[in-house]
């Protein structure tokens, strides 16, 4: 399921003070969130540091990290320390060799230490995430509800993303959300979430009956959210990708090392840059050009 990964080298990547200059420059321009993702963020040298250095920027209200679980016990109590906010944590399967087999090498045993390491820290807001694929793993929607509901954790299904080389086993495996949410409206009572709640980035929220859990449905495909969105991403190279769907990018490395550099001309490529943020992606229409990059390459 997984597709093999290169690496590059460290003069390709960003450093730390790089991120944090970037961060920096994000938030005096007037943004209020920064989401660590990945890839995997958690495997990268000074994370710890890094979260320290972005979760003190004055004017920034919350800091978030996606992760695959497997390293979070080891750092779950610093990033509370360091301000972290919330945590999405990825879970595809509760069956440890199914977990292995979808991840490629991941141990759910470190995942669900992750998770109770991050429960235990008291981060305020976690969430689980699952890709759910028919033939591999539809057939664990109920149970990973009912492990959400156990652990009072929020959990979102989110459809997979055409990124990549396509294939036709991929059409396959592919469920919609709206699938997914009539399966699980005939064994919980779900009631629409309303006013703030109701809309936390892409997520639509569905709330658990009689719990404080949320079941959230991300669905690039069958509940197009471009409309609303207005979330940018920087690769580890510095590339400044205004949608995932689309491949308009903007170069932020070369930018932060001229021999000129001003965090004052950074904040305007920024500026200028949104102005080429795209209408929407187009997944899915062979009139449009396929994207192909793999989220584990696309880090951000």
């Amino acid at each position: 399921m997984a597709e093999d990964m290169t690496f590059l080298s460290r003069k390709d990547i960003l450093s730390l003070e790089e991120l944090r200059e970037i961060a920096a420059a994000f938030v005096e321009l007037g943004g209020q969130k920064i989401r660590l993702t990945g890839g995997e963020p958690l495997v990268r040298n000074g994370i710890d540091k890094l979260t320290q250095a972005i979760g003190s920027l004055p004017g920034l209200k919350e800091l978030a990290l996606t992760t695959n679980g497997s390293q979070l016990h080891r750092y779950a109590q610093e990033f509370k320390r360091a301000g972290v906010t919330s945590i999405n944590i990825s879970i595809d399967s509760l069956q440890a060799e199914r977990f292995r087999q979808l991840t490629r090498t991941g141990d759910l045993k470190s995942v669900l230490r992750g998770i109770d390491a991050a429960i235990e820290a008291g981060i305020e807001r976690l969430r689980l995430n699952s890709v759910i694929m028919n033939g591999h793993n539809d057939d664990e929607i109920e149970a990973l509800v009912d492990f959400a509901l156990a652990k009072d954790l929020d959990i979102a299904f989110i459809e997979e993303m055409p990124l990549g080389i396509m294939e036709s086993e991929r059409d396959r495996r592919w469920l919609s959300n709206d699938t997914l949410f009539e399966r699980l409206s005939k064994r919980f009572d779900l009631s629409p979430c309303e006013g703030q709640e109701s809309n936390s980035g892409p997520a639509r929220y569905q709330r658990v009956k009689g719990s404080s859990t949320r079941i959230g449905f991300i669905s690039p495909h069958t509940n197009n959210f471009c409309g609303a969105c207005n979330r940018i991403r920087i690769t580890v190279e510095g590339r400044l990708l205004l949608c995932l769907g689309n491949e308009h990018s903007v170069d932020l490395r070369s930018v932060l090392r001229s021999p000129n550099y001003s965090r004052s001309n950074l904040k305007t490529v920024i500026s200028d840059a949104l102005h080429i943020k795209p209408e929407r992606h187009h997944f899915y229409d062979p009139s449009e050009p396929q994207i192909i990059r793999f989220m584990n390459a696309t880090g951000g």
